[in-house]
């Protein structure tokens, strides 16, 4: 099958690593509108772009709320200026939430440890 070619749920779950049901909770929720023909879902390039747009995002800890806004200010704006700019923004703040978390972590480990020390200190 050429990759322009439109794709069925079964070779979409497939080639994003996802389950049918994913796709239809991404489409429930208004982030993908594959086409239908009949009961039968039919995804072009453009929802499979999405799909790994949304993917990525999640893997990032981005909400289904930010990942809408951002794939709504893809689709509004044809330069994609505002969707950089916006993309910067929750960056720069996701990046200070997991700089804070890193140094919470840190912390933890370290008075773990000590812990650790000095219970083997009183075996």
């Amino acid at each position: 099958m050429p990759d322009n070619a439109p794709k069925g749920i079964k070779d979409v779950a497939k080639m994003l690593g996802v389950t049918h049901r994913t796709l239809r909770f991404y489409e429930d929720n208004g982030l993908i509108s594959p086409q239908r023909v009949g009961s039968t879902r039919i995804y072009s390039k453009r929802d499979i772009g999405r799909m790994q747009l949304i993917l990525r995002g999640k893997r990032l800890g981005f909400s289904l709320r930010e990942i809408g806004e951002f794939l709504d200010l893809y689709d509004t704006d044809p330069s994609h200026r505002e969707q950089m700019e916006h993309l910067i923004g929750r960056v720069r703040e996701k990046l200070a939430e997991l700089r804070a978390q890193k140094t919470a972590l840190e912390e933890t480990i370290r008075e773990l440890k000590q812990i650790e020390a000095e219970a083997k200190e009183r075996l």
